[in-house]
Order: structure tokens, then C-alpha cells, then sequence
């Protein structure tokens, strides 16, 4: 009777699944139309305006003298914490999220507004070395306590403040002037009006701070089916995991023969990938490629060659198939990978290169996603009562948005999708399952410590020196949590540094339980699938982005490997929309957005006819990462 009722819910799941997705649709490429420039009419910053939407009264004031007045802007300094903060921090029991952040710096003042009332301010900056988020709490009298999630538009030119001498908000500090700004008095005061909108993000003090509003983030057809199921029926992950298996398995799969015709070629910095000699003078014609390269013929590209995005500084794109990654590199890493099938030998794969000298990495929390509770997978771990592995329940008082602040959009390059969801995000087989509660992958956003980093794990970083980094995290890299400006873990490498000092395949690349590679109960892991590297090639540094349209973590980190990647890691898999990566291109006036693959749209919006990509147009239950353009770039 077991097996009957397992096999009813799979059918029903599955027809619930077919229906709600358009699976014919999704599968049926050749009846699809997509354009590989698609512009944002009305331009992006238009589309995303009211998403930025200044409200009423900014509150701005003229320049004021305080008593005394504070001091310049000093250099970023991480303070130790003190025994208390610490001691919340790494203490084993139910906790804020606020208890999280053992560098906290709180500020408080008791004044009178104008209208005579008793007001009680505290502003807390969550991490003062990177100085952008803050938690501003208004207490005028029983039962009218309200917190604000701020965000510092600007936080390394400008601090922010109370003053007891200012009653009715706070200082702002930039370029060796003070200015006050009006946050609470008035009725409505600007903190009521910016909360009462049904936008993420609220300008105050024209657009030097931004108020964060919880708002729903949009998720998929695909994302909400999985999701409703996970969450609301018995055995739904199976359900989810049967569909994924008989019907998503290769299905974005792409293949071409490689024909002898050779493609033009344009000069860049980036060196091609070790080939194979049997293919070093092939050429394909990727039919769903969404990026427009510059120097191709015929959208025709040499495989593991580089070619500048016609439309995108500092971004270049390549095609591959790991069957031309060369001997010498398989033999390299024998005794590491698994052999590759027939399957994904010829299947192509699409890389997009980013030069870090141009651009900042980034990451965001998604408005549902990843959450802060335990994985299901993390099934050894002692729970003692906790509502998650850190004691945090959710990220309360908090808010998480699904998308960019709008007041970066103009130096947007690009954004992907981040890593597993908190339901994968943690090992049920190996020694990291043994380990730090499952060991849950973390992840920090603008300074702030929403899930801990976990050592053992595969880490994308940047520090508050601008710098970006890649590797596997370790308990004494914890010194360096203060410095830690964004960051998001996914499992373990995919290439690392080996025995002999060289870039090799990960330790866990062909081990399907300890590498928690997600996949088939049978170990099967050949799905669609993305990640990301680095990679130096002298003085510049690149970070590459990688998608594959059917791969195994031992495909992928061949080819990886073949580019010359010192780190790899895995992202998120089995979907276009789980795999999305776009690029803004500018062709002189207009803004346009390019998906790596034309599936990738389905994740998109289209309001009154007009494309809205996901991430900056309007907010998303999951996380990703965007870049940047520096402001002191070349």
C-alpha cells in the first residue's frame, strides 16, 4: 500500500508540475522566438524608478554646526567585539539575528520633538568597517516602538549618526560637511510614509539613505510549485525529485557538431583553454547563446577561445565541451574525476568572463530565499530545541529584498543566480555532515552576518577593501568576519589547489554524498548546471562564470580547469531560471539586457509589454550576485 500511495502523490505532483509549467512549451526550443538584445523600454533607470521613490518631505536640512561636531571619516577599522557581543555570537541558543552582528556599534539619544513628545532613538551599524546597513528603533511611548531597516547609499563616503543636539533624525557626514535629516517628526513623519509603500526600497534625505520594506519577492511558476510542494505536502521533496529526474534530466541539454571551419578571432588578454588537439581547429554555432560576441562570424565560436562582449566593458565570452578538454589536463587529474559519458561529452557549455579591475562582486539575500532555518539534509545535527543552526529563526527585524538598490543601477553590468536553497544547503552524508550542526552554508550581506560561515565549505568573498576572493573557508579565516563585506557558501570546491601547489579537481568532485552535488538517489548528477571561478592571468584577475547545459561536477571541473581556474565552485542547477545570468549592454542611449541563454527570460517580467529583468527591475525570492562597474576603474 506504501509503494501505491508514493506512486499516486509522484502522478499528482507530476501532473500539477506538467501543468503549471508549460513543460511542451519549455521543451518545444524550435517553436521559441528570442532576441538576444531585448532594451528596457522605458529605459532601466525608468522601469526601476518607483522602486526608488523619494517620498514627500525628504527632510534634508541646511548644513548645521553640532556640539561637538564629529569627527572626519576615518579609515574602516574592525574593533574587537566586546565579551558580550562575542559571547552572544558564538553561544549555542536561540538568538536575533541582530545578536549575529558581535560588531555592532549602538548609538542612542532621549530628546523632545516639536511637538513636545518624549522620544527615545537608538541607531545601531551593524558592521562599522563596511558601514551600510543600520537598524534604526523609534520608542515615543507605550506601544509605538517601530524599527527601520536603513541602508547607507554611499558607505565609503559618508557616516551617519545621532546627536542629542539634533532632536528629529540624523547627521549625515560626506566630503567634510555635516547635514542633519528629518527621519520622525511630523505626521506622517518621512520613516511613516517611506514604510507605508509597497516598494522594496525608500529614498530619505534625497536619496543619501534608503528605508528596506518587506515586500513579496516573485518567484517562477517552476519556483512555486517546488516550493508549495516542499513546504505543504508529505514526501513533496520526492515528488520534486521524481519530476526533476523524468523529465528535466538533459533537457537543456545542447550539442553541435564541431565543424573545421574556423570562426575570426579577436585579440584579448584572456588566454583559450587547453584543447585538445583534435579540436583545436573547431568551430560551433550555439543556437540558444544570448550574448552578442564581437569578432565572430556567423555567431560562430572557436571552442575554449575568448571574445569580447560587443556591448559590455570588461566581459568576454567562450564555448566549450569538455570532450576538447585536452589530455594532458584529464590525465593531470585522473585519480580525481569521474569518466564523462557519451551524454555530456559533446554537451556545450558557455563561459563569461568578467575582468574584476572594472567590476565590484556583489551578493543579495532573495526576499524567501535561502532561509536561516535547518536543512531537512542535516539530519545528525543535535537541534537541542534550536529554530536553526545559528539559533535564528529568520532575519527579523531585518529585511531582505530580492533586488539591487536602484541607486547602484547605472553601474550594473550584471547579475546571477547564488547557490543552493536552505533545504540543500547542508550535508547529510560525509564528515562535514559530522560537523558545525550539518555544516549549513552561510552567507553575508553589505557587512552583515546572516548565516555563519562554515569552514570546510566553498566560499565567494569580498572584503571591505574592494578585494574579491574564492576558497574553501577555515576556522581561522573566522578573524576576518568584520572585513567581510558580502559572501555566499555552496558546498565544496569544484577545483582547488592540490597537493603540489596546482589547480585540481576537487577532493569531493566524483563523491556524490560528501560533495552534497544534489542530483538522482542513484547518484546520477548529470543535470543543467552553473558555477564560478577565478582566474589570474598576470596582474588581471577574472571572474568567470560558468553554465552547463548537462554536466557532471567531474565535467566541470575539467573544463574549469582546461581555462586555467585556480578555485571553482558549484552554483545552483537543473533549471534555466535556477542557472540565469544576464549582462546590460549599452548601445549608446539604450540599455538593453542580454541572457546568457534565451530560456533564461522565462525568469524575466514583461509589464505593459516591456521586458523587466529579474534582480533590478523588481524584487526575487532568491539570492544572487550582480556586479558592479568600479568607480575608479579603468
Amino acid at each position: 500500500m506504501r509503494r501505491g500511495t508514493d506512486t499516486f502523490a509522484a502522478v499528482c505532483g507530476l501532473i500539477l508540475l506538467a501543468g503549471a509549467l508549460g513543460v511542451v512549451a519549455h521543451l518545444d526550443r524550435t517553436s521559441r522566438i528570442s532576441i538576444a538584445f531585448q532594451p528596457l523600454v522605458p529605459p532601466l533607470l525608468e522601469a526601476a524608478a518607483p522602486f526608488m521613490q523619494t517620498v514627500g518631505d525628504n527632510g534634508s536640512r541646511d548644513p548645521i554646526a553640532p556640539t561637538p561636531p564629529p569627527p572626519p571619516l576615518p579609515p574602516p577599522v574592525v574593533e574587537q567585539p566586546s565579551p558580550e557581543m562575542r559571547a552572544q555570537y558564538e553561544e549555542r541558543r536561540a538568538k536575533t539575528v541582530m545578536e549575529l552582528q558581535q560588531f555592532r556599534r549602538v548609538e542612542s539619544v532621549f530628546v523632545t520633538g516639536s511637538g513636545g513628545q518624549k522620544i527615545a532613538a537608538a541607531l545601531i551599524n551593524l558592521n562599522p568597517a563596511v558601514n551600510s546597513w543600520f537598524l534604526l528603533t523609534i520608542d515615543m511611548g507605550p506601544g509605538t516602538r517601530r524599527s527601520f531597516h536603513l541602508e547607507n547609499s554611499d558607505p565609503t563616503g559618508q557616516q551617519v549618526h545621532l546627536d542629542q543636539n539634533f532632536p528629529t533624525g540624523v547627521l549625515i557626514t560626506a566630503g567634510g560637511q555635516t547635514t542633519g535629516c528629518n527621519l520622525w517628526d511630523g505626521s506622517p513623519s518621512p520613516l511613516e510614509k517611506s514604510s507605508k509603500l509597497a516598494m522594496p526600497y525608500a529614498a530619505l534625505c534625497d536619496g543619501r539613505l534608503a528605508v528596506r520594506n518587506r515586500v513579496a519577492g516573485y518567484r517562477t511558476n517552476l519556483e512555486a510549485v517546488t516550493d508549495f510542494l516542499r513546504d505543504n505536502v508529505w514526501q513533496g521533496e520526492e515528488i520534486v525529485g521524481f519530476v526533476r529526474d523524468s523529465i528535466f534530466k538533459d533537457a537543456y541539454r545542447e550539442t553541435e557538431e564541431a565543424k573545421k571551419a574556423r570562426a575570426a578571432e579577436v585579440a584579448v588578454a584572456l588566454p583559450p583553454a587547453d584543447v585538445g588537439a583534435a579540436f583545436a581547429d573547431k568551430a560551433v554555432s550555439p543556437g540558444s547563446f544570448g550574448i552578442t560576441p564581437q569578432g565572430t562570424s556567423g555567431n560562430r565560436f572557436m571552442l575554449g577561445r575568448w571574445y569580447p562582449a560587443r556591448d559590455v566593458e570588461g566581459t568576454y565570452v567562450s564555448v566549450m565541451e569538455p570532450q576538447a578538454v585536452s589530455d594532458a589536463v584529464i590525465l593531470r587529474n585522473k585519480s580525481l574525476l569521474s569518466p564523462l559519458d557519451s551524454v555530456e561529452k559533446p554537451a556545450l557549455d558557455y563561459m563569461v568572463a568578467f575582468d574584476l579591475s572594472r567590476y565590484e562582486v556583489r551578493f543579495a539575500v532573495g526576499t524567501d530565499h535561502p532561509r536561516l532555518g535547518w536543512s531537512p539534509r542535516a539530519q545528525s545535527a543535535p537541534r537541542n530545541g534550536l529554530p536553526g543552526p545559528d539559533g535564528v529563526a529568520g532575519v527579523a527585524p531585518l529585511v531582505t529584498t530580492g533586488m539591487v538598490n536602484p541607486v547602484f543601477l547605472p553601474r550594473v553590468g550584471a547579475a546571477f543566480t547564488g547557490g543552493f536553497k536552505r533545504e540543500h544547503g547542508a550535508f547529510k552524508w560525509g564528515a562535514l555532515a559530522t560537523t558545525n550542526s550539518g555544516s549549513h552554508y552561510g552567507f553575508v550581506e553589505n557587512g552583515v552576518v546572516l548565516s555563519k560561515l562554515q569552514p570546510g565549505l566553498a566560499t565567494l568573498f569580498t572584503l571591505d577593501d574592494g578585494s574579491i576572493q574564492m576558497g574553501t573557508w577555515t576556522a581561522a579565516d573566522n578573524e576576518k568576519i568584520g572585513h567581510v563585506r558580502f559572501a555566499r557558501q555552496n558546498g565544496v570546491a569544484v577545483v582547488e589547489t592540490g597537493a603540489n601547489g596546482e589547480p585540481a579537481a576537487g577532493q569531493f568532485v566524483s563523491k556524490w554524498g560528501p560533495g552534497n552535488w544534489s542530483g538522482s538517489a542513484d547518484a546520477q548528477l548529470r543535470t543543467i548546471r552553473a558555477g564560478v571561478c577565478l582566474l589570474t592571468v598576470g596582474e588581471q584577475r577574472f571572474l568567470i562564470y560558468g553554465y552547463f547545459s548537462t554536466a557532471t561536477p567531474s565535467a566541470m571541473a575539467a573544463v574549469f580547469l582546461s581555462y586555467g581556474c585556480s578555485y571553482a565552485m558549484l552554483l545552483d542547477m537543473n533549471a534555466p531560471v535556477h542557472t540565469y545570468l544576464a549582462v546590460y549592454a549599452h548601445r549608446g542611449a539604450q540599455i538593453g539586457v542580454e541572457h546568457l541563454v534565451h530560456q533564461m527570460a522565462d525568469a524575466d517580467q514583461s509589464i505593459g509589454g516591456q521586458l523587466v529583468p529579474r534582480f533590478i527591475g523588481f524584487p526575487d525570492s532568491r539570492d544572487f550576485f550582480y556586479l558592479v562597474r568600479r568607480k575608479d576603474g579603468p
